[in-house]
């Protein structure tokens, strides 16, 4: 049980000389450690009692930093970093943490690739200096492009084979037209087969320098041991910054468009632009989405159309932030003679909360139950290192879970009822269906 005390700890690093006063309604507060080294590099650190250490490199760079000739280039890049260094061939990448049971993975999204590794901690530092290896020596080999090349296609038609992860790529097209948001994060395969070695170093070039990537590191490994690791395997880097353009966000037009495929039943996305990473009103409509459409199968839209209607197997929705907007959606997949049925219920739904004030019992329910949900993903290292990361490499702050529960408890009935009329009116939303 959370205590109602607020516990004030001061933070004191003798490396960067920086204090700073953290908050929380918790009994303790966990451990943490940050600091920039002199070539830029970022580094979060928060201690785990467990043998295995969660650590990457996030590279500030995602498919929004891509020039419109560059379709794909970040997630091309991203697979191709592994394909050899200045001192490792590529079977040496694959085998160096593989040979003593370690995980070395990395993904790409809209706003940063990561590369990331999970070991004993006694091979910590093997981790990082392969980590760091790849991302600032890699060197794309032609030879190992042309064939990764052709991985990334069959990843692509593996992706179009699955038209309900496919709808939501279109949808984000719809929502930010002509702008990086929108764009697709695989690229397409005549204009990846065009990409070579130079292309991928002009990219990572621009992109992949120590003032532009952040070392979060999850683990029970020393802060002192961290810090000198990294700093001894990037203290050699070129200095320089990455040049990135904040593209300025397109006019959002509502639209309806339907498209055929070739599919057992209908998929359909209905939604809006959301909100933005710092916005005031993020954690409303976090709470709100929950209520709507989150995992429980309580949730307002299972109930309605599977449980009362049983017209859809699946049927969630779902809120995501970008540092600049966001992304709030329903999806359902039904047979295609349901969709008319569907849409109606879901925009009802929508309606009701627009005017709907829950009452003081309804909103506990719903907090106790989305901080469980959060508690419950704590646990789950590989995604708490990642979020401890990503948190750090965008806001420059800690991921503090209790400061997320805490404005959880601070939001009222009148705040998700503000975020349903702002986001859930029929003019304002975006319909995709395929049926």
């Amino acid at each position: 049980m959370f205590g109602v005390g607020c516990k004030v700890r001061l933070f004191h690093s003798k490396r960067n000389a920086c204090s700073a006063f953290f908050c929380t309604f918790a009994p303790t507060m966990k451990e943490y450690h940050h600091i920039t080294l002199s070539n830029g590099i970022r580094i979060i650190h928060e201690p785990c009692p467990t043998d295995v250490v969660y650590c990457g490199l996030i590279v500030n760079a995602g498919t929004r930093d891509e020039l419109p000739e560059d379709s794909g280039m970040a997630h091309f890049c991203e697979h191709t970093t592994f394909k050899g260094t200045t001192r490792r061939r590529a079977c040496h990448v694959r085998n160096c943490l593989e040979r003593v049971g370690g995980d070395l993975n990395a993904y790409t999204n809209k706003e940063e690739t990561v590369f990331y590794a999970m070991v004993h901690r006694e091979d910590f530092k093997r981790a990082m200096d392969l980590l760091t290896d790849i991302v600032f020596h890699s060197i794309y080999p032609q030879h190992e492009l042309e064939k990764e090349v052709e991985v990334i296609i069959d990843e692509i038609d593996c992706y179009r084979d699955s038209p309900a992860e496919l709808i939501y790529d279109e949808f984000e097209e719809m929502l930010f037209r002509g702008h990086g948001l929108g764009r697709n994060i695989l690229g397409k395969a005549e204009r990846l087969r065009q990409y070579g070695t130079e292309d991928a170093l002009r990219f990572t070039r621009r992109y992949y320098c120590p003032s532009n990537v952040t070392v979060f590191v999850y683990g029970n490994v020393s802060f002192d041991v961290i810090v000198r690791t990294v700093d001894r395997l990037t203290q050699n880097l070129p200095e320089g910054d990455a040049h990135q353009e904040i593209q300025p966000l397109p006019m959002y037009v509502p639209e309806v468009r339907e498209q055929y495929r070739d599919t057992h039943q209908a998929h359909v996305l209905i939604g809006n632009r959301g909100y933005s990473a710092s916005h005031p009103k993020r954690t409303a409509l976090f709470l709100l989405n929950n209520i709507l459409g989150g995992p429980g199968m309580n949730s307002l839209l299972n109930v309605s159309l599977r449980e009362k209607n049983g017209l859809v197997y699946m049927v969630e929705s779902s809120a995501f932030s970008y540092t600049d907007s966001g992304v709030w959606s329903v999806y359902f997949g039904c047979e295609e003679g349901h969709v008319d049925r569907c849409r109606k219920l879901v925009l009802k739904l929508l309606n009701q909360l627009k005017e709907k004030r829950f009452s003081p019992m309804q909103l506990q329910a719903a907090q106790k139950q989305l901080i469980g949900q959060i508690l419950i993903a704590g646990d789950n290292f590989e995604s708490y290192a990642l979020a401890l990361g990503k948190t750090y490499a965008h806001q420059g702050k800690h991921r503090d879970v209790n400061q997320i529960i805490s404005n959880i408890r601070e939001v009222t009935a009148d705040d998700l009822r503000d975020v349903a009329q702002d986001l859930f009116d029929e003019a304002s939303l975006t319909t995709l269906i395929y049926k």
